[in-house]
């Protein structure tokens, strides 16, 4: 399995390499191309053999620019992978924390891995690799996190999902909003499972709780339907 790993220090690549390398998870042996900044990265993308692309990138958010190629982030070395080998499998590292660069990377990149470089270790770092290459999405703790709080933001900028709480709240049964709301049943119970995920609850007594302790239900007013 042909593995691209990219980031800007030597020594964080050769210890992912290593990590990698030392465990017996993966039954296929990894063929590793290091790259250390964005120009490298492209070039090993451009000249990969169409016959054995690259299954992984593993790729820092934080590299220097090949400013020639319009690659000026792990971002945009990523969406030219997907461009290239729309197979291959995309993790993201990245130091940030920060909710707005989370959200681009997340919304605009949708990798099938994004981790916290604080949250790696040498331990759950290849298990976090096996879950990905087995076909599941990964992110690690901080980045689920983060991820968790702008979906919820993301769904409660939406109107008709702070009515359907708002009227929840007031003891209104699913089939009342099909009417009160003038959507179907199937639309409505998917929003509030959307809402649920995003609050990492399972019922709506629980979902109305939480939205009301962290002010997604009490700060926002009922919004006329006339």
């Amino acid at each position: 399995m042909n593995v691209l790993v990219v980031d800007d220090h030597p020594m964080t690549v050769a210890g992912y390499i290593e990590s990698l390398s030392k465990t017996g998870l993966f039954p296929k042996q990894f063929i590793f191309t290091k790259a250390y900044n964005c120009e490298e990265a492209f070039n090993s993308i451009e000249n990969t053999d169409s016959k054995n692309p690259f299954a992984l990138a593993i790729i820092d958010q934080g590299l220097p620019a090949y400013k020639a190629a319009g690659i000026l982030s792990g971002s945009d070395l990523a969406e030219a992978i997907r461009k290239k080998v729309p197979s291959c499998k995309i993790i993201m590292i990245t130091a940030h924390t920060e909710v707005i660069t989370i959200y681009n990377i997340f919304k605009k990149i949708q990798p099938n891995g994004l981790i916290i470089k604080n949250d790696i270790s040498p331990e759950n770092f290849p298990a976090a690799v096996s879950e990905i290459i087995s076909g599941s999405t990964f992110q690690s703790p901080t980045a689920k996190a983060v991820i968790q709080e702008i979906w919820k933001k993301e769904l409660m900028v939406d109107d008709i999902n702070r009515q359907i709480l708002m009227y929840l709240s007031k003891g209104y049964k699913i089939k009342n909003l099909e009417e009160t709301l003038s959507l179907s049943i199937s639309p409505i119970q998917r929003r509030i499972a959307q809402m649920k995920s995003a609050f990492n609850v399972t019922e709506e007594t629980s979902l109305i709780r939480e939205a009301i302790l962290q002010g997604f239900l009490t700060a926002l007013p009922l919004l006329s339907l006339t």
